[in-house]
């Protein structure tokens, strides 16, 4: 009974992750209308705007951030597959287990925790902006890092959780 509660848990945070990257994903078509604007500006009228390229960094960041953890729940994410792809399902499930407990999840942990003060500080002296036409309020983009780290620490979660379900119910991946 246990198994079956871990794995509809894994399938409710990756139902979480999925819907707020479905949301978050239109950052990617804003990102490419402030490029298309920034282009025409600089090219078409030799003027862009500081504003508009801070912009599109932190689109990008948007997107490249909060896609880690939709990337991890559909196991898309870069592996070296050389050698695991050879291994059975059981020595497969282990090493995603060594890697998520050892590696993973206390490495973005680390994050996620020193990651509050940075952006505390950031709010605290309201930064903003080097640049005088740049955008305010530093500190939103920077909240983007805790709330990254926590949605891909529950991706890392899901992906633990199948794991271990994965152990203890071998023939469901295919192994007798």
């Amino acid at each position: 009974m246990s198994h079956t509660i871990s794995l509809r848990a894994a399938e409710g945070i990756d139902s979480l992750i999925k819907r707020i990257s479905h949301i978050l994903c239109w950052s990617y078509l804003f990102l490419v209308i402030a490029i298309i604007t920034q282009v025409v500006l600089r090219r078409g009228f030799h003027n862009g705007f500081i504003a508009i390229e801070e912009l599109q960094w932190h689109l990008y960041a948007v997107g490249v951030m909060f896609g880690m953890a939709y990337t991890q729940i559909l196991d898309a994410h870069v592996r070296v597959d050389l050698i695991h792809q050879n291994l059975r399902p059981k020595t497969q499930h282990w090493i995603e287990i060594f890697g998520l407990l050892c590696l993973a999840i206390p490495f973005i942990g680390t994050l996620f925790i020193n990651s509050f003060e940075f952006v505390y500080e950031a709010w605290r002296v309201n930064e903003g902006s080097d640049s005088p036409s740049g955008l305010p309020w530093r500190w939103l983009i920077k909240g983007v890092i805790p709330a990254s780290c926590g949605l891909l620490l529950l991706a890392f979660v899901s992906r633990l959780l199948r794991s271990v379900h994965g152990l203890r119910n071998p023939t469901i991946d295919g192994e007798a």
